[in-house]
């Protein structure tokens, strides 16, 4: 069993980005290589800016390599408390972007010729409970009226075409969500980064950060300094203590995920007949797919911890136990990987972006990080060049998490967990 993510143990080999000089300046520095950097780094290069991205790993060693690989449509809370929170007009405009995410994924694919796989394969947010489904009618309600979006619900008996299991109790059909794969995704946008002119720096940590009086930055990294007009921090959930002011400002919760051994094409089909993504209606729930080669991923939160390989194996366990309880039929399929990663999930379950001190950044996908990173690195790249109107997210702030003395490091987790964990059993 492989303790590394699927994606990118099975995306093709990419150049070594590590061991180069930096240049003296740039236009934009971009700090991180995940999703969010890369696609602020494609997006400047593309308007004229010259641009440095530097990694203190590889690109997509963080969550933007260690997710379910999934591009599904809607916002990260729902959509009637979205309506309560921000009034209809800013909600509609918040929901849009998230639908707009997942267009701009499939155009950079067909743009950039990104072979990931990309397949609008549709979504099922399933009931776990006979009640739940009653709250996806609602939503579905919801979507149509106030959201101009069509979803189409299904009873338990209409699920029997969709899933090959009995656990659930009626779904939610998305249409337009879209699977891929995240590692070849990744990949091909550092490709199409630098084509467009950018710098890759893999293996190159930012250390410092020192602001300028007459404007501009002096970047610190692990192998030299390098002057910038304007600097990006996408680091998200892997924000180190050299960012203290995000630190406090985010959660970042582990999330585990299994894969299976090649199930072959008929013994998947039997499992989820028409590929779709599959999202449980809970709140600590699980998220499950097919992937390109007839394996299934399986990931969850499993346990409220940090990932580590201990951690991972641990998490495992419980992932299979409960994959084999949804889908008894694979209770003697081999597990072929096991990974874990940290997401980063603001206090108010909404991604931000914005400029801070002159720092530009974009984080707290909230487990929405595929479509939505990407997005919002087009959104930074904008912003960047004098149009902060590109950012769907302006004006919402960014709060701290309201604990004493919090700094980043989320002790309180396991009680969050265990809170949730009573909530989806009772409620």
């Amino acid at each position: 069993m492989k303790q590394i993510p699927y994606w990118l143990d099975t995306a093709p080999r990419r150049p070594d980005r590590s061991g180069k000089p930096l240049p003296e300046s740039a236009d934009v520095v971009v700090i991180g290589g995940g999703l969010t950097g890369l696609s602020t780094a494609y997006h400047a290069a593309r308007k004229g800016a010259s641009v440095v991205l530097v990694e203190k790993d590889q690109i997509g060693a963080g969550a933007s390599g260690r997710n379910g690989s999934m591009c599904t449509q809607g916002i990260t809370i729902p959509p009637g408390e979205a309506r309560k929170r921000y009034g209809q007009e800013r909600a509609l405009e918040l929901y849009n972007a998230f639908r707009d995410a997942v267009d701009l994924v499939e155009d950079l694919t067909l743009r950039e010729q990104i072979d990931c796989d990309f397949t609008r394969a549709g979504r099922l947010g399933l009931a776990c409970k006979p009640k739940h489904f009653e709250h996806l009618q609602a939503k579905q309600r919801e979507l149509a009226e106030n959201f101009g979006h069509e979803t189409v619900v299904l009873s338990k008996s209409d699920l029997r075409a969709e899933i090959g299991s009995d656990y659930y109790h009626g779904a939610l059909l998305d249409p337009l969500s879209a699977g891929l794969h995240v590692g070849k995704f990744v990949g091909g946008l550092a490709d199409a980064a630098e084509r467009a002119g950018a710098e890759i720096h893999e293996r190159n940590a930012a250390t410092g950060l020192t602001r300028l009086p007459g404007g501009g930055f002096v970047v610190e990294t692990m192998h030299g300094t390098i002057r910038a007009k304007q600097v990006m921090a996408a680091t998200d959930a892997y924000s180190d203590k050299s960012m203290p002011w995000f630190r406090k400002r985010l959660i970042n919760v582990g999330s585990f995920i299994i894969v299976t051994e090649p199930l072959g094409e008929a013994r998947a089909k039997e499992l989820i007949p028409n590929g779709r993504l599959l999202v449980a209606h809970k709140n600590v729930g699980h998220y499950v797919r097919l992937t390109p080669d007839n394996r299934l991923a399986f990931g969850g939160r499993a346990r409220f911890a940090p990932s580590n390989p201990a951690s991972d194996l641990k998490s495992g366990d419980i992932l299979k136990r409960e994959m084999t309880e949804i889908f008894p039929q694979l209770a003697g399929a081999r597990i072929d990987y096991v990974w874990g990663g940290m997401v980063g999930f603001s206090w108010d379950r909404i991604p931000h972006a914005g400029e801070i001190d002159g720092l530009y950044y974009s984080m707290g996908y909230c487990g929405h990080g595929v479509q939505m990173a990407t997005y919002m690195g087009r959104a930074v790249a904008e912003m960047m060049d004098g149009k902060p109107e590109a950012n769907p997210l302006r004006g919402l702030g960014f709060p701290k998490v309201p604990v004493p003395f919090y700094n980043g490091t989320a002790w309180f987790l396991p009680f969050g967990g265990a809170y949730y964990k009573a909530k989806d059993r009772w409620s």
